[in-house]
């Protein structure tokens, strides 16, 4: 049984330090014990962008799930903290360095690890927040969810790049894995719902600066899942609500119950009560027909 163990602040956090924490955390929601997994990141939120942006990604979810405007403005209040932890990680730069970052970007090489990985963080934030933003459903509120997208998915490419020039680190570096996974997991999902607009959207789309190609999403979001990264089951999750949903409310048939099945599977075995594994797994039977699963249905007690 994974045991709960909340760190006394003595010393300060490293990165792969914070990784292996924020895994223990993940494990812990994926066992259904939200307010443990809390309590686990709480403590460092504040000084570790890794456990700023689990902590805050919990509190979006279940904002998601309520809509209670206590628990958005929770999930608000903490995506801003997020934000400006991760903002301390991030490379200074200095005024010249601005003004030309408009048509010149810095290399990777000037970054250090642990600067690249604020750089993901800090994009993986402003894309919860401007989904949060989203839920307004104000003018204001979408004009400024889509400049918070915006300013994501720039960070994102650049992270991507990072990515492909630094290719040498897996070798090197435990936790370059994760920032792997991030990248896969941000530019797939990405291109994967923006695939998913109207062919006119996504024209204006990609003329302000995004991309939209479904088989660069699937294929970044598949390698996400099996890099056994902190992030692989949000790809994971990602490609079973495309195949179990999306597919099916859109009517496309490109729905694969099969790769559905195969990625769900090590989670289901790993926690096999949690409650996002009960789900999809009802999901799927629902799906195939399989009406044996009625009680599956139940214990989930969410409308699939």
């Amino acid at each position: 049984m994974l045991q709960l163990c909340i760190p006394l602040l003595s010393h300060k956090m490293d990165l792969e330090s914070a990784l292996k924490e924020c895994s223990s955390a993940l494990e812990l929601f994926l066992n259904n014990r939200f307010a443990d997994a809390l309590a686990l990141l709480k403590p460092w939120k504040n000084q570790s962008m890794y456990h700023a942006m689990g902590y805050s990604s919990i509190l979006v979810m279940q904002a998601g799930m309520t809509f209670d405007p206590k628990d958005m403005d929770a999930a608000m209040t903490s995506l801003r903290e997020s934000l400006q932890t991760c903002e301390r990680f991030r490379k200074k730069i200095g005024i010249m360095e601005t003004l030309t970052s408009f048509w010149y970007r810095q290399p990777a090489e000037s970054l250090t690890e642990e600067e690249m990985h604020a750089e993901l963080c800090y994009a993986e934030v402003l894309l919860q927040k401007a989904a949060l933003t989203f839920l307004d459903e104000s003018i204001i509120g979408f004009i400024k969810g889509g400049m918070k997208m915006r300013n994501s998915y720039q960070i994102y490419k650049e992270c991507q790049a990072m990515a492909n020039i630094t290719k040498e680190m897996e070798n090197q570096s435990s936790t370059h894995i994760h920032f792997k996974g991030g990248v896969n997991m941000g530019i797939g999902s990405f291109n994967l719902m923006l695939s998913l607009l109207p062919s006119r959207v996504l024209r204006l789309m990609e003329f302000l600066g995004f991309s939209g190609d479904r088989e660069v999403g699937l294929s970044s979001l598949r390698e996400g899942a099996a890099s056994n990264s902190l992030r692989s089951i949000l790809s994971t999750l990602t490609l079973l609500m495309f195949h179990l949903y999306i597919t099916v409310i859109l009517g496309t048939g490109d729905g694969n119950l099969t790769e559905a099945e195969t990625l769900l599977q090590p989670y289901t075995e790993k926690f096999p009560n949690g409650a996002l594994m009960l789900f999809y797994t009802a999901r799927i039977a629902l799906l195939k027909g399989n009406f044996t699963f009625v009680s599956i249905y139940s214990k989930c007690n969410i409308c699939l």
